[in-house]
């Protein structure tokens, strides 16, 4: 049977419920099925013994989303990325195209010198090989633009 909570007491946990053929119902706080406890105005799914009410579950509210959650997407293609990193990283170019911009800026300033020019190419390379190993949603959630 379907109903709504009428009143619960906080202390003990019971309550009423207004069944869906205009009789009252009571419950304990055992007889709750779903994670989420009641609440005064909540519609519920429930099973009849005499006057209690028993096997007690929320029903979903209306307008409320059932559906699974979505799989973020990006503008940016961690293909495109991985080769920037690996033709054009010593520049930093792959940051700036992922909008890591600070760290972009700092590629390009160390690639002034030998020791920097090394220590960019390492460092995209590093990134050319995460970006193909992380999975697309990883990639997306990342760096998605906000």
């Amino acid at each position: 049977m379907r109903g709504q909570v009428l009143g619960v007491d906080r202390g003990s946990g019971e309550g009423q419920i207004s069944g869906e053929d205009g009789e009252r119902y009571v419950f304990a706080p055992h007889d709750w099925r779903s994670e989420r406890g009641p609440a005064v105005g909540v519609n519920v799914d429930f099973t009849v013994e005499g006057r209690r009410a028993l096997c007690i579950f929320r029903l979903p509210e209306p307008g409320a989303v059932t559906t699974a959650p979505q799989v973020p997407t990006s503008d940016r293609n961690k293909y495109v990325a991985a080769l920037l990193a690996f033709f054009f990283g010593v520049l930093g170019i792959h940051r700036f195209y992922l909008g890591r911009n600070g760290s972009g800026v700092v590629m390009l300033v160390l690639t002034i010198t030998v020791v920097g020019m090394l220590v960019t190419w390492l460092w995209s390379m590093i990134d050319m090989v995460r970006y193909l190993a992380m999975s697309d949603r990883e990639f997306a959630h990342r760096y998605a633009r906000l």
